[in-house]
């Protein structure tokens, strides 16, 4: 029993201990300051001296030893002197350090172990001592003994192998800590407290030359270096280089050096801010080639960081209007540096702001045979999958200065799993080879960087293609992204749905980013998160991509929670930075469904119920418009559910590997309709076994027995009604409008001979798990779905009003005004405004209408201000192969028939492939009619595929650019269990 309380003090007592943050209360007390709001926000004995002062610091080393000597005598009390369970403790108490008391625990566990083995800890530190002294490296000293401890462990206790393995595991905990915090000794001595910088300076050691083999941080050596060494440790060519940081005296690095005309230099600048996604910084810093002595070099490097002062850089950093980055308390000091050097840009043209911001690069200069730069994507259109490749012999300086006119070139790469095909457009003197290893190179440096655009210097020296440079193009910034926005909110958007959708689903976001993120969310603007570009919703893929890295979650996150593809593991250091935030949000979905049902019980079901029992025609504006607040106050709730449930659902599928067949879906509004449709058309075919498919509702009412089909059929389309093509648009018409389609398939339904099998549900064990979350999702899809609906009859009733009052001139009008102008008109007489409404609502309706005939529909955009035409850039091959995601299984061979929106169409049979831009669940009944389904956008969870997996139709979705590729009565064969489209030459179009 004893033992049993030793370990609860062990696991729980000792992480508390370590969790006190005294050295923040003595810092506070003693001098006002708060540590973990300056500096490197850590709480620490480093900067409790660096902030403090000696005083301080001496108490903050007093606290922490105590810290960790308790922790050892309290499991001295439980399990006896010397034994593994002290090292634990001290295990315990350095993990509760870290994660709540900020700080790395190095003098706890100092302390600690020396209580634990008082021998050990003299061979440490006295070898430890020694080597420090002569080698004056802290790095290598920390380093060192982590090391050196578990190993005289091991030495003088070979007898106790959990000793020895639980000094190992406080060392590798210990070196883990260190890679995730900054360190205070490298703050700048100078802003030290007076009485604390000769000891800061003895303790910061010889500071090492940092080179590109180094993993570099680009908030201390800027963009330049930091991403030329990230590209060399991927394996690509780069030129050798050493870096000088802000604040180091380039001294040492000259006097390594060995420049000469036979080895000449180039000197580069790589400044804080410079070629991020802000701002490129080209050409604004001073670059030196063909630096052959040490003369030469020191004077180099002075022109470069003197650069930074120009008068050019200057007005450069206050046109970009560069503010200052948000610092979390994780950030190292170099960060905070280039925090404070941002605040001075364009201000502080003293010597120190260089210093401050300012790192130069020097590299081995490479003698070029050919030389140019390659943008992944072109610029100029900011459309299509060229890669803009210019050229010329010599160095890469003629290309990058204007001053010569090099060779331009075009470059398509096309990779499947088997095969690479690089076309090229353009001709000259450069070889087509080269230019095509530069093309895969661009291409391949592009995808490193998720996507993000790239500008890419090049050289070759008639052996090897080097880089010298990549940066982001930040005009193709932000990228826009429509691949997963079609499946949110899908189809062509009108001004009063998006005025209303898009702060609904930004602030859902950004309230689950933000529970998540906590601190770390400061600086994101939320509200960014989606746009419209030709009336189609896009996401902020740039945006969100800095969210997900915030988060620690690897790129491809985004697109597991919203589509269902594939993500890889996390790394453990970022779950376990987050791991206050990912409990949070771990709480909200565990109590998901507690909240949805109390919510629906007081705040849904009356609000429904009441909304029913009161028709709209009679009613004025001003009772319509409150009426919509109150509408739009539920759906605040309800966006909350939509988005969070989904995400839930698939998150259980994922963790708990339950296939798609696997899951019952009946309780989907769009799936429970099908099937009482359905049901229904059996009932009238056993009572009208022969009838005319355009006379069938005339010939049920005069049959005995039909009237009552009739009668359950209009119940359905009441109990349905709030359905429509777009659920999220309430532009678009619900069913209780407009029914033929739900007719059309309740006579498709009567023409089939044979009912159509439903999903077969297999039992299994983890099944339950997520089904309960996948019947919540059909309950918030009903909810919020009936709510739209009820939004947009409000609205068509308030149209009737100024429809008949001339105020607007055609059905329609009131869904191309904003939010905000239909509140005005409703408001209040506004004269000037009640002027000009017609012609802002025929000008919105006229780009609406060009942007309806637009084809092909960019899948991302580059930049906020996209071209106003289509260009299509890519070379489509009409034999190749189309490749998407696997939605339904099956095979299917048919015609393809092309639907950009929902129409009606009387010949669609299982002969016929539907290929669709995006489904929602208006769509299901022409999906249920037709023998297999192409869409360009959507995935596993989408509407469409959760249909046609019900009735067992072959499906794919995300293909890109599906609707331009594939034509009216072609031909085509698809797999559904491996999402291919295939196109032979007996299946072209006819």
């Amino acid at each position: 029993m004893l033992e049993l309380w030793g370990i609860v003090v062990v696991f729980i007592v000792c992480p508390l201990l370590g969790a006190l943050p005294i050295i923040a209360w003595l810092t506070q007390a003693t001098t006002g300051r708060q540590l973990a709001q300056i500096g490197t926000g850590n709480i620490s004995v480093s900067s409790a001296f660096y902030h403090g002062g000696t005083l301080v610091g001496i108490l903050a080393v007093f606290s922490e030893a105590i810290k960790g000597i308790a922790a050892v005598l309290l499991a001295r009390i439980f399990f006896g002197e010397g034994s593994a369970w002290e090292l634990i403790a001290l295990i315990g108490l350095v993990l509760g350090r870290f994660l709540a008391g900020k700080g790395a625990g190095t003098t706890n566990a100092v302390w600690g172990f020396s209580v634990h083995d008082p021998l050990a800890a003299i061979f440490v530190l006295l070898l430890a001592s020694v080597s420090f002294t002569v080698v004056r490296s802290r790095q290598l000293a920390k380093f060192g003994i982590l090391v050196l401890f578990p190993a005289i462990v091991a030495l003088l206790h070979p007898e106790a192998p959990a000793r020895i393995l639980a000094a190992a595991a406080l060392a590798g905990l210990l070196g883990w800590i260190y890679k995730q915090i900054p360190d205070d000794l490298n703050l700048p001595v100078e802003d030290a407290q007076s009485d604390s910088q000769a000891a800061f300076k003895f303790f910061r050691g010889n500071q090492s030359i940092l080179t590109l083999d180094d993993e570099l941080e680009a908030a201390f050596v800027g963009q330049k270096a930091a991403r030329l060494a990230e590209v060399k440790r991927w394996g690509y060519p780069v030129p050798k280089g050493w870096i000088i940081g802000p604040y180091q005296n380039p001294e040492p690095l000259i006097e390594m050096l060995q420049p000469s005309d036979l080895l000449p230099f180039v000197v580069r600048s790589s400044a804080i801010g410079e070629d991020t996604e802000l701002a490129s910084a080209a050409g604004q810093y001073e670059t030196v080639l063909n630096v052959t002595s040490k003369q030469e070099l020191r004077d180099a490097i002075a022109r470069c960081r003197a650069s930074y002062n120009s008068e050019r850089a200057i007005q450069y950093r206050r046109d970009r209007t560069v503010t200052k980055p948000v610092v979390s308390k994780q950030d190292s000091p170099f960060q905070k540096n280039a925090a404070k050097s941002q605040t001075d840009f364009g201000q502080n043209t003293g010597e120190r702001a260089a210093f401050d911001a300012m790192a130069v690069l020097i590299q081995q200069q490479v003698q070029g045979v050919y030389s140019g730069v390659a943008f992944t994507r072109d610029p100029i259109t900011k459309q299509g999958d060229a890669i803009i490749i210019e050229a010329l012999p010599g160095n890469a300086t003629g290309v990058v200065s204007g001053r010569v006119t090099p060779e331009q070139y075009r470059a398509y790469v096309v990779e499947t799993d088997n095969f690479t095909s690089i076309q090229l457009e353009g001709e000259g003197n450069v070889p087509p080879i080269l230019i095509k290893q530069v093309a895969y190179l661009s291409r391949h440096l592009e995808e490193r960087y998720h996507g993000i655009p790239q500008d890419i210097e090049w050289t070759y020296d008639g052996q090897t293609l080097w880089t010298l440079q990549t940066r982001p193009i930040t005009t193709l910034l932000p990228i826009w992204t429509r691949k997963i926005a079609a499946e949110v909110i899908p189809g062509l958007i009108h001004p009063l749905t998006w005025s209303i959708n898009r702060p609904l689903t930004c602030g859902v976001w950004g309230e689950i980013f933000a529970l998540v993120l906590g601190e770390r969310s400061v600086g994101l603007d939320f509200n960014q998160t989606a746009t419209l570009h030709y009336s189609i919703s896009y996401f902020n893929a740039t945006l969100i991509g800095e969210i997900f890295r915030r988060m620690g979650l690897p790129p491809e996150s985004l697109e597991f929670l919203t589509r269902g593809a594939k993500m890889s593991q996390p790394p453990i250091e970022s779950t376990l930075r987050n791991f206050p935030g990912l409990v949070r949000l771990l709480l909200r979905e565990f109590s998901l469904t507690l909240d949805f049902n109390r919510d629906n019980r007081k705040r849904f079901v009356p609000a429904l119920s009441q909304l029913a029992k009161e028709p709209v025609e009679n009613f004025d504006p001003a009772r319509l418009l409150a009426r919509i607040n109150f509408i739009l106050e539920l759906l605040r709730r309800a966006t909350y559910y939509s988005i969070l449930a989904p995400l839930s659902a698939a998150l259980r599928q994922a963790i708990f590997r339950v296939k798609d067949g696997d899951l019952d879906n009946s309780r989907t509004p769009e799936v429970a309709a099908l099937r009482a449709i359905q049901d229904l058309a059996i009932n009238a075919r056993q009572i009208l076994p022969e009838f005319n498919p355009d006379k069938v509702f005339e010939q049920l009412r005069r049959t005995p027995g039909g009237q009552e089909i009739v009668n359950k059929f209009d119940k359905l389309l009441e109990c349905y009604g709030y359905l429509s093509e777009v659920g999220t648009d309430i532009a678009v018409p619900t069913w209780k409008e407009e029914s033929e389609a739900v007719k059309q398939l309740f006579v498709q339904f009567m023409q089939t001979n044979e009912p159509l099998k439903h999903q077969k549900c297999r039992r299994k064990k983890k099944r339950g798990f997520v089904q309960k979350r996948v019947h919540l999702k059909g309950r918030v899809t009903e909810v919020y779905s009936r709510l739209l609906a009820e939004l947009r009859w409000c609205f068509v009733a308030l149209e009737q009003v100024w429809l008949k009052s001339g105020l607007l001139k055609q059905p329609g009008d009131i869904f191309f005004l904003e939010f905000e102008e239909v509140r005005r008109l409703a408001e209040s007489f506004e004269p000037a405004f009640i002027q000009q409404l017609q012609g802002l609502v025929q000008l919105r309706r006229t780009q609406f209408a060009q942007d309806n005939q637009r084809n092909p529909v960019p899948l991302l955009v580059y930049g906020n201000n996209p071209p106003p035409f289509s260009l299509q850039t890519a070379i489509p091959s009409p034999n190749r192969v189309l490749q998407g995601i696997p939605a339904s299984p099956g095979q299917a061979e048919g015609r393809i028939k092309v639907l950009r929106n929902l129409q009606s169409v009387a010949d669609i049979d299982r002969d016929v492939i539907l290929v669709v831009p995006y489904t929602d669940s208006g769509w299901a009944p022409l999906l249920v009619r037709a023998g297999g389904l192409i869409a360009e956008a959507g995935g596993r969870l989408s509407h469409g595929a959760i249909i046609a997996r019900e009735y067992g139709i072959p499906a794919i979705m995300d293909v890109t650019n599906a609707m331009s590729l594939l034509q009216d009565g072609q031909k085509v064969r698809i797999d559904g269990y491996r999402g291919i489209v295939e196109i032979s030459d007996d299946l072209r179009l006819q």
